[in-house]
């Protein structure tokens, strides 16, 4: 077997974008909020784990559903440039606290309004061309998903509406447009004040797919506001489920 040399391999196009600088600017216009990072020592919590799993997996297309300032997004779609190749749709209406009120949004900060200023978000991280940002509601977009020619989801990041039936209704959708071996990321599995009040039901519904094992295997991270990774056991698992 042919052993590249040091040369060699320093001539190679690097792909590796975590550099101190770019974790910098992920804290600074990123903003993370509840993923277990500490910005003290650079440190993006779970976002290295989204980050990780997307060079591990390897994705075509990832599909993110709300973010606030975009941290999965961007932690998500470095990993697809990293990898050289695949796609990530982000669905968010652009909702705010302050204009459409806490029954539509908690933690939303309008900040998805105008197309220009969302590109050039994304462009300073350097993945303006594998982001493609939807201004809608999960519901207005998931009707449309094949008329707009989208593959598969491979992954999913799901961190829209946590009130209990948003969040089964938006994990069904990803289900029937997954396969076997697809994995979704549930954010905010650990708010326990907003789940006793009912104001949140992410943990209400992880237990509804621990009480499948047949069709889904569940790894919970418990810290800080808590996010769950769900792996599909079976292909077509949604016909088993009921939409």
């Amino acid at each position: 077997m042919k052993i590249k040399s040091s040369l060699s391999l320093a001539s190679e196009p690097q792909r590796f974008s975590l550099n101190p600088e770019l974790l910098r600017e992920i804290f600074y216009h990123a903003k993370p909020f509840g993923h277990h990072e500490d910005p003290k020592n650079l440190n993006l919590g779970f976002g290295f784990l989204y980050y990780g799993l997307v060079r591990t997996l390897r994705p075509q297309h990832i599909l993110v559903i709300g973010s606030g300032y975009g941290f999965s997004v961007v932690c998500l779609a470095l990993g697809l440039k990293d990898n050289g190749k695949g796609q990530l749709s982000f669905v968010d209406p652009s909702y705010s606290l302050l204009k459409n009120g806490p029954f539509k949004t908690i933690g939303g900060m309008g900040f998805w309004d105008e197309p220009e200023k969302v590109m050039g978000h994304f462009r300073r991280f350097g993945v303006e061309r594998i982001v493609r940002h939807y201004k809608k509601r999960s519901d207005e977009f998931f009707p449309d998903y094949w008329e707009l020619g989208l593959p598969p989801i491979d992954l999913a990041f799901i961190d829209g509406s946590h009130a209990y039936k948003d969040v089964r209704y938006d994990f069904l959708q990803v289900l029937a447009r997954a396969k076997k071996n697809t994995y979704i990321w549930l954010h905010d599995t650990n708010i326990y004040i907003r789940e006793l009040l009912q104001h949140a039901g992410v943990k209400k519904w992880l237990n509804v797919l621990r009480h499948r094992p047949e069709l889904f295997e569940v790894i919970d991270f418990p810290f800080d506001s808590g996010v769950a990774l769900v792996r599909v056991r079976q292909a077509n698992a949604w016909k088993q489920m009921v939409l």
